[in-house]
């Protein structure tokens, strides 16, 4: 899916900066794959139309879609634009943020009204010098919500995680041993018979 508009230089280089700017916010636990300029990265695809969102937001490890990411400038904050771009991307069953500068955030929340476009997170930027500020304008509770899969931690092994004199310990005693077996008391020797006493008659 082709542009709908060629943006003055300036603000190219502008939106192209905020892309790489939001590919290292969103990067933090997720994989970004973006699609800058002219640049055709990644696809997604909307019925039979191929589109290629500004920022593409996937579980990390994975290829399970998150989120879309639009970022817009001054020129192309106008219903063409947000019709066959916005309005697709909201198609996708996924939250899809929107990025536009501060004075045109009126403008996107018309439209979206206007032709009942969702969208999950609607952020305005400023630039200055070699920094860009996002701030949160609106958040739709009706947006589609997708919950990031978690990789369940492996065990450690027990054994290998304890320094080597305890794990020799730990060896010791786990060894059975039998007790030494006391030995038996010797047979009392039996007394002998007493003799029988001889009575001696005095004559």
């Amino acid at each position: 899916m082709s542009p709908i508009l060629t943006r003055p230089v300036r603000e190219q280089l502008e939106h192209d900066r905020v892309i790489r700017q939001l590919q290292a916010k969103y990067k933090r636990k997720t994989d970004v794959i973006i699609n800058p300029a002219n640049e055709q990265n990644q696809s997604v695809t909307v019925g039979e139309l191929v589109v290629f969102p500004d920022l593409l937001v996937f579980a990390e490890g994975t290829r399970r879609l998150l989120t879309t990411v639009e970022v817009e400038t001054g020129e192309s904050v106008n219903s063409i634009e947000a019709r066959a771009e916005w309005g697709v991307y909201s198609k996708l069953k996924v939250p899809l943020h929107l990025y536009v500068p501060p004075q045109s955030v009126d403008t996107a929340k018309r439209i979206c009204s206007e032709y009942q476009i969702l969208v999950s997170e609607l952020w305005s930027y400023t630039t200055a010098f070699d920094q860009v500020r996002f701030t949160l304008v609106d958040k739709s509770p009706d947006a589609p919500t997708v919950k990031v899969p978690t990789k369940p931690e492996p065990k450690a092994r027990v054994a290998a995680a304890k320094p080597k004199a305890v794990a020799k310990k730990v060896a010791k005693a786990k060894k059975v041993t039998k007790p030494k077996s006391k030995p038996k008391p010797a047979a009392k020797k039996a007394k002998p018979a007493a003799k029988p006493k001889v009575k001696v008659k005095k004559r």
